[in-house]
């Protein structure tokens, strides 16, 4: 892997540690929604969170664009208010890599959630547990193996993409150059070597967080 390479590298784990992260927060209450709620909108709600499944990346990446885009709905407020366009910068590919990959963190919640009986969620209730304590204090524990799917594919999910990031951010070094975009770069320029490099090292690190995945799941289902 040649020394170019590594600054999409770094660029691309950050920005999917701090998706992942931001996923966390957005995914639990909606998926614990979700999981719950008896409402009309649920299999709206559920579409929604599952249509980065099915749609190609472009036609994400070019909604996001014109959303994000200065004369887009979002963009034009933050352009009021920084100065600065949300397109092509890396708080973009931030925004983007959430929307894009909010159904590999939503779904498995979701799963875990459903799955949970309610007899321990309401025995907590009736010792004067809070909704809230009685989430953190049982429902969350006892969905952990929904937590790390979770976070293992919202990273991996974002560690891989290319459409979408190409078609926001574009392909800015040390701002929006982040890996796949590195990769494609390198076939352009028909420097096979370092492709390959590159694509197996990803491949890599991906196995191995499956892996990691995987073997945590059995861990915690022999507790």
């Amino acid at each position: 892997m040649t020394a170019a390479a590594w600054g999409p590298l770094w660029l691309t784990l950050e920005l999917a540690a701090i998706t992942t992260l931001l996923l966390m927060l957005i995914a639990t209450p909606l998926a614990w929604w979700l999981a719950n709620t008896q409402s009309p909108a649920k299999s709206a709600a559920q579409a929604i969170v599952a249509l980065p499944i099915v749609l190609p990346p472009t036609v994400m990446g070019f909604y996001l664009l014109i959303l994000l885009g200065p004369a887009g709905g979002i963009g034009r407020w933050w352009v009021e208010i920084t100065g600065e366009a949300l397109t092509f910068s890396f708080l973009g590919l931030v925004i983007a890599s959430c929307v894009y990959s909010l159904p590999f963190a939503v779904q498995p919640l979701q799963a875990a959630f459903e799955s949970l009986g309610r007899r321990e969620i309401e025995a907590a209730r009736t010792l004067g547990a809070t909704r809230l304590d009685a989430f953190f204090s049982v429902a969350a524990p006892m969905s952990r193996h929904g937590f790390v799917n979770a976070v293992v594919l919202s990273f991996a999910h974002t560690l891989g993409e290319f459409g979408v990031v190409l078609m926001v951010g574009g392909n800015i070094p040390g701002e929006t150059r982040v890996i796949s975009i590195a990769i494609y770069d390198q076939v352009e320029s028909l420097d096979y070597a370092a492709a390959h490099a590159t694509s197996a090292l990803l491949l890599v690190i991906a196995f191995v967080m499956l892996l990691a995945m995987y073997v945590l799941n059995q861990s915690l289902a022999k507790r």
